[in-house]
């Protein structure tokens, strides 16, 4: 016989299919004990990542409410702070209208007061003058008596004395 390049008989033909065997149940043994892990592992990365994309696209859209509201407290909050300001300018002015009121009546009042005490010190010095002209009237009725003048023109003097002072000078 004449030598082959392989040597094919019907032991290497059973050698390689049990090969061929033994080869396939360790892939099926293999695929069972390591591939499905595996696989299972990255269904429930993919779970996961799927999870944390659709809580992370809920968190942006509750961060943009929470925005839009947060804007439309905050455009309140100012216009109640206009608010406040324009009560607040409000009331001042009124403060102030009523402090000048309360000022010019206090005024009138001391004006009043003076004009009164200015009233009562002409009426004072008017009777001051009047006193003064009853004493130098006294006084004149006094050398009259004793000049001996007769009561008549006792009288007459003291008309004469007085229409020469004036009624107008005692009284201002």
């Amino acid at each position: 016989m004449e030598p082959r390049l392989f040597d094919l008989d019907l032991q290497l033909l059973a050698d390689a299919t049990l090969m061929i065997i033994a080869v396939f149940v360790l892939f099926l043994v293999a695929s069972y004990f390591l591939f499905n892990p595996v696989r299972e592992m990255l269904a429930k990365r993919q779970a996961k990542i799927r999870d944390e994309l659709d809580s992370a696209e809920s968190d942006k859209e509750e961060a943009a409410a929470l925005r839009a509201q947060y804007e439309e407290k905050l455009r309140s909050i100012n216009k109640e702070a206009e608010e406040i300001l324009s009560d607040a300018r409000k009331r001042a002015l009124e403060n102030e209208n009523k402090i000048v009121a309360e000022a010019k009546e206090e005024a009138a009042r001391i004006v009043e007061r003076a004009r009164t005490e200015a009233e009562l010190e002409k009426q004072k010095a008017a009777d001051d003058v009047k006193r003064e002209m009853v004493v130098i009237a006294s006084m004149m009725a006094g050398k009259v008596v004793k000049a001996s003048i007769d009561t008549t023109i006792q009288e007459s003097l003291i008309n004469e004395t007085l229409k020469e002072i004036g009624e107008s000078t005692w009284q201002s």
